[in-house]
Order: structure tokens, then sequence, then C-alpha cells
């Protein structure tokens, strides 16, 4: 739901409307097969290591097969839908989903430790804007700085959420068993302080764009994208807090529902 909310605002910006009526649902597939599918696999490498599984990881493991079977459906679903794609959707879903498939395959096949997996963070929130700008951007002929410059903002977020995510990890899991990410690799207090500032410069970016555009929906849309920065920060300021219950994962995914105020 996050990944089409934000696929509307994204359309709405862009002046693609109507946008076609089967790309929200073809994206909602995919971002959730992909999901599905890296943390099935995460499982099955799980297997093998002594790596404690996480709440998430436990679930897909006892219901590895009936998720399976579910990915499969949504696979079916997807392949009926690009029938009725624009042409350009297609040619772009295929080499996004390309280098989507690439990606999960080599995180699979990579040892645990691997430098590698560094490039997680980064490379996911690059294919997950993608996704979400991308599939409307190729349904128009041109593409305004504003557009670019809230799509910059946009993947910032996706950005600081999942090194956050990392973050917030290392805090539950302070032994040496601890994932192998970001952060881990950049200490704590490196990705506090990367975080404060990606932060200061996504709000910062967002109200300049409000005086340099006249586009009621672009001024609206550039400080929704403060807030979700903003409430990302919220949830690093207070761990303690949004440990309990894993909140930070509730509240932290559920920033980009956010973008449905604007709607």
């Amino acid at each position: 739901m996050g990944a089409v909310l934000s696929n509307r605002m994204a359309a709405r910006l862009s002046d693609v409307d109507p946008i076609h009526w089967a790309t929200p649902i073809a994206l909602a597939l995919v971002v959730f097969i992909i999901y599905t599918v890296d943390r099935l696999l995460d499982v099955r490498k799980d297997d093998t290591s002594r790596q404690p599984l996480t709440l998430r990881h436990q679930f897909h493991r006892q219901h590895a097969t009936l998720l399976w079977r579910i990915v499969g459906v949504a696979t079916a679903l997807t392949l009926v839908l690009v029938f009725f794609l624009p042409v350009s959707v297609v040619k772009f879903g295929i080499v996004l989903g390309g280098i989507c498939a690439a990606y999960v395959g080599a995180v699979f096949r990579l040892p645990a430790r691997h430098p590698a997996l560094l490039l997680k963070e980064p490379l996911v929130a690059v294919l997950y804007t993608a996704g979400i700008w991308g599939s409307v951007w190729v349904q128009r002929p041109a593409v305004s700085r504003i557009e670019m410059a809230e799509c910059l903002m946009f993947m910032g977020i996706a950005f600081q959420n999942l090194v956050l995510f990392a973050v917030m990890e290392q805090y539950e899991n302070q032994s040496d068993q601890a994932m192998f990410s970001l952060a881990t690799h950049w200490g704590q207090d490196r990705c506090d302080t990367i975080l404060r500032w990606l932060t200061f410069g996504i709000v910062a970016v967002g109200f300049s764009l409000c005086f340099l555009t006249d586009d009621r929906f672009a001024q609206r849309s550039a400080l929704m994208l403060g807030l979700m920065s903003l409430t990302l920060y919220g949830i690093q300021r207070y761990p303690a807090y949004f440990l309990r219950n894993e909140r930070y994962r509730w509240l932290g995914d559920g920033v980009f529902w956010m973008p449905a105020l604007v709607l």
C-alpha cells in the first residue's frame, strides 16, 4: 500500500492522468513478490548459518510453503496484467525486473558478511524509487526539475528508512551475530550523524521547492516528503520507545502511507 500511495503521488505530480489502472496493481504485486521472495531466500540461507532469526524471518520460515504458493499466484496475476499495461511500462518493467531478480539472486548466493552486501541499503532505495517514479515517468514525454527533485527526496527517505531499520536491528541484537549491514559497518554514531544530516537536507529541499514552484500540489507533496523524513528522524531520536513491540517497523514503513494525506 505504501508503494501504491507513493506511486499515486508521483503520478499526480507528473500530470499522468489518468494513470493506467493496471499500473498500481502490478506495482503492489511486484513489491510483495520481491519482498517475500527475499525473506524466503533469507530463511533458506539461515538454515546453514548461525545468525539468529528475526520475528519476520521466523514468520516466513513457519509459513514458507503457503507463502511460496501465494508468490506463485501473485506472479501469475502480474503476468496477466502485463498484457494490459502500456508498452512503455512493460519495457521499463522488464529492465527493472531483471535488475531486481539479479540482486535477489546475488544476495542469496553471497556469504553472510560479504562486502558487496553493504550496497544493499542504497541499491534497494534506488530500485524501490525507480519502480514507483519510473513507471510514471515512462508514460510522459518529459520530466520537470521539480519532479526530479522530489524523486531524489523520496529516494533519500527510502535510504533513510533502510539504514534506520538496520540501526534499530542492531539495537535489538547487540551480539556479534547482528546482521551485516551499513549500520554494523559504519557504527551507530556515524549512522546517527548521516541520518541527521540526511533529514536536514530533505527538509531543506522540501521548503526550497515551495518557493521555486507555483504548483500547489508540488508544494504540498514537497512538504509531505519533508514530514516523512522528520517522522523517521523522530524514531531515530527515541529508539527505546520505538523498539518496544517493533513499533519502529509499523511507523517506519507507515511513512510511505503518508502521501495519502495530499492525494
